[in-house]
């Protein structure tokens, strides 16, 4: 079936991944600066200076900084009709609570919409995207701090203004709801580093109640600045099955979609807490701190549409016995019935229809799928070609589900594919696990000359969008 006329079809990315020139132009350091790489089977670490020796895949990541006009050449050869990116806030204000921005920064993301609009590219940009300023950090750990508040609507405000007539789609935060998250949320999503004897449940959820409200300001403002601004949020969609049908199972299954994905969006969607997560709260021991004003700034301040990323579905049980796999950002239990990536993610078409049918069922405002993407090992052959069949395959399933869900009556607004040229992941920092359509030379080393290279799933997602969804031959 062919897509509503104006379907937003493209490719999605974010800055700490793709950017590089960490430090030139007058760019600070960022929570994910500090974050060196790892594999699958090594973790990333944090460290609060940087050491010598040691790999940071930030820093330089596949260097769009300098090769932005080849890059949106290549995406607007691909056809697309938006291109979700991030600002790096500390390119915007180094330390996070700057008194001036910096001018060499506002004016490269100038450059790069004026690139993509030369080629009618609709950009989408993410305003905060896994990397806090890493000054804020130091100064109040991260969003732990009620003063980042004020300095993310200060950032707000300069980049709204500043390019208020090149920029309508917005995103307040990256999966939010990854600060939902023990450990892994804490640093990546709120820029917490919690000292010992801390209470780090209580650290994210404050942090978390922070961004709420600095996403609801977000919003007033920028319709504010320009009503036609359509601003919206991110969330990280897990979607669970329970194992069986035992009621433990279900409840479980139940639980952990109320806590993991509906908080973030009952919040930002209808400007409320639900009851389910002030019963949390209260059976955790979390306090969230308020100010006078949060109640009524969260009612004022509900997003225009809902988006979200889906790579992967889970299996919930109460049986411990279980062996749990990996997953974007949660793992759960092996789903018999699926195939699996390279990494363990179980692969779920389906449940990219039943996500959507689920939130437009809750939500009944417009949706937007903007990361979904197999991270996988390509191989370029002695003639240089890469033929990524199994992405193709993996993509085209996931449109098909999409598309049912649109005959089901939900209202899609686009289709972003994550990582549409490679970039470094953000869970392992690796290179090897390739999401693109477009080859990146690089390694898991940081070796490579950079050099792009078109993918057999470039020329068929071109198709793909020539026909506006109708050919996935």
């Amino acid at each position: 079936m062919k897509m509503k006329d104006g379907f937003l079809w493209g490719g999605a990315t974010a800055a700490n991944q793709f950017e590089g020139a960490w430090n030139e132009d007058g760019k600070g350091p960022s929570t994910a600066d500090m974050m060196t790489g790892g594999t699958h089977t090594t973790p990333r670490r944090i460290t609060p200076v940087l050491e010598e020796g040691t790999y940071y895949p930030s820093h330089e990541a596949i260097d769009f900084y300098h090769h932005y006009k080849e890059d949106i050449k290549l995406f607007a050869e691909m056809g697309f009709k938006t291109f979700r990116m991030s600002i790096a806030w500390s390119r915007i204000f180094p330390n996070g609570d700057d008194k001036e921005p910096n001018e060499a920064g506002l004016q490269f993301y100038d450059n790069v919409f004026d690139e993509l609009l030369k080629y009618n590219i609709e950009p989408l940009v993410t305003i905060s995207h896994y990397e806090t300023p890493f000054g804020l950090t130091k100064k109040y750990n991260g969003w732990a701090g009620r003063e980042v508040v004020d300095c993310y609507t200060t950032y707000c405000e300069t980049i709204f203004n500043r390019y208020k007539n090149k920029v309508k789609y917005w995103l307040t935060f990256n999966e939010i709801n990854c600060l939902t998250i023990p450990e892994f949320g804490a640093y990546m999503g709120g820029g917490i580093i919690p000292k010992k004897g801390d209470n780090e449940m209580q650290l994210r959820f404050q942090a978390l109640h922070h961004q709420f409200v600095a996403s609801a300001k977000a919003v007033k403002l920028g319709h504010s600045i320009n009503p036609d601004f359509k601003i919206g949020c991110m969330i990280a969609y897990m979607c669970n099955y329970a194992k069986t049908c035992n009621p433990d199972d279900v409840l479980e299954a139940q639980r952990k979609d109320q806590l993991h994905n509906m908080l973030c969006s009952d919040v930002q969607v209808r400007g409320y807490y639900p009851g389910f997560a002030l019963n949390y709260f209260k059976e955790n021991g979390v306090e969230i701190k308020m100010e006078k004003d949060d109640e009524k700034t969260l009612r004022e301040g509900c997003v225009d549409f809902y988006s979200f990323s889906y790579y992967m579905s889970n299996v919930v049980t109460t049986d411990k016995n279980d062996k749990e796999v990996s997953g974007n950002l949660l793992g759960g239990y092996k789903n018999p019935y699926l195939k699996a990536s390279d990494w363990g993610w179980q692969i779920d078409p389906k449940g990219l229809r039943w996500t959507l049918n689920h939130i437009y069922d809750r939500y009944q405002i417009p949706v937007m799928v903007v990361e979904n993407g197999l991270g996988a090992v390509d191989v370029v052959e002695k003639d240089g070609s890469i033929n990524d069949d199994y992405r193709i395959d993996y993509l085209r399933d996931h449109i098909v589900q999409m598309e049912e869900a649109v005959k089901n009556g939900v209202d899609l607004m686009g289709y972003t594919m994550w990582g549409c040229i490679d970039l470094v992941s953000a869970s392992t920092g690796e290179m090897k696990k390739r999401y693109g359509f477009i080859y990146v030379d690089k390694d898991n080393d940081g070796k490579g000359d950079m050099g792009r290279k078109t993918k057999k799933s470039f020329h068929w997602y071109k198709k793909v969008i020539e026909s506006n969804g109708e050919n996935l031959v």
